[in-house]
């Protein structure tokens, strides 16, 4: 069986959980034995991400305008691509990437699902354009898809409201791969780094913009900061419009020995700030299912997470602290966690054997194949 999956970017730091979801499925479908293809843009895409898909095509199409992902037409390339695919996995939503591969699946009638990951609320910059993109074809992609893959069932509501009938909507989760290594060095060594040698941190990881809103976790660490004056609190992350803003609030605050604005981390040195981390906080105003906590989760890092995170069941499950999105919410999980240690460790232990049970990549590509080859039999 052939699939090609199609995502813009291939770089979690700038392409965020579609960009590591698609990495990681085209890697353990390739495992699997799948002859696997990757259709996206040569942005940010590293020669660590080339190697560790060796098994897996690459078409990566130069990037010729940034600001909206807009790749070099090469139709020959992506035409060649869908008629040798069996089927075609499109990923997020607001792409000429994926109008182009949509019309050519049209075309030489080949199936397709889509895996918007949350994307398709009109939500942050360039709604109009939104709203055009979808009333042209933006919509047609949806409902025309052979399958609509919803990463929690707190998805189904959006496909709904594309016209999506609800039996057509199947939800896989996200993954996470769970064979990674302790190390306690490469904590250390993080801790090191960044001047944290023997104090306890919160950790953010994500973009700074204001859907991940790391805003609203600053605002929320002024207000306890007196409450918990040895924890410091680290920002990782790519700047998308709110450092400046957030730098000046910790200054206002007296707090700028406390905050630290490390930039993007990736890779092995993101696995060594969970290891670090006391606490990870990620207060989404929206997300499909975050895979950062997933990925802190292998560690046995505790995490708080806002209730816009897909990740209500963890809560349930006492896996994790689940918080409305406001300041004051957010206020009031930190006392509780940062003032319980054993409620923290409990939290993280949960957490870890949860995600080995469930959200294993190894276990969750089988229900993409399972998904895969119901609808090339068809």
């Amino acid at each position: 069986m052939n699939i090609l999956n199609v995502n813009q970017i291939l770089d979690p730091t700038v392409g965020g959980g579609t960009a590591e979801r698609t990495v990681q499925m085209s890697y353990f479908l390739a495992q699997e034995g799948i002859d696997c293809s990757i259709l996206c843009t040569d942005l940010a895409l590293s020669d660590e991400t080339k190697l560790y898909l060796k098994d897996v095509k690459i078409a990566a199409l130069p990037c010729l305008i940034k600001r909206f992902y807009i790749p070099m037409p090469d139709f020959f390339r992506i035409n060649t691509l869908v008629k040798k695919a069996d089927l075609v996995h499109i990923m997020n939503h607001w792409t000429i990437l994926n109008v182009w591969v949509y019309l050519l699946v049209r075309w030489h009638k080949r199936p397709y699902v889509v895996c918007p990951a949350g994307a398709l609320p009109l939500f942050g910059r360039s709604q109009t354009l939104k709203k055009l993109f979808n009333w042209i074809i933006g919509k047609n992609i949806i409902r025309n898809a052979d399958a609509c893959i919803a990463v929690t069932k707190d998805e189904i509501p959006q496909f709904k409201s594309y016209g999506v009938e609800e039996q057509k909507v199947v939800v896989i989760p996200n993954g996470i791969r769970c064979d990674y290594p302790p190390s306690e060095a490469g904590a250390a060594n993080f801790r090191k780094k960044f001047n944290l040698t023997a104090t306890p941190f919160i950790l953010f990881l994500g973009r700074l913009n204001l859907i991940k809103g790391p805003d609203l976790l600053l605002n929320a660490f002024c207000k306890i900061k007196n409450d918990f004056p040895s924890f410091h609190l680290v920002i990782a992350g790519p700047d998308e419009g709110l450092l400046g803003e957030m730098q000046a609030m910790a200054g206002q605050e007296k707090i700028l020995e406390r905050v630290h604005f490390i930039g993007p981390i990736r890779g092995e040195e993101k696995r060594h700030a969970y290891e670090a981390a006391d606490l990870l906080v990620i207060p989404s105003r929206q997300e499909a299912m975050s895979i950062v906590v997933l990925e802190a989760g292998i560690f046995g890092t505790p995490v708080l997470f806002s209730d816009q995170c897909g990740l209500g069941e963890l809560a349930s499950l006492n896996c994790g602290h689940e918080v409305s999105v406001s300041v004051e919410e957010i206020q009031s999980g930190l006392k509780l966690l940062l003032g319980n240690k054993e409620l923290r460790q409990t939290l993280g232990r949960n957490l870890r054997a949860h995600i080995l049970q469930t959200y294993d990549w190894k276990i969750v590509v089988k229900q993409y194949l399972k998904l895969y080859q119901k609808l090339v039999r068809r």
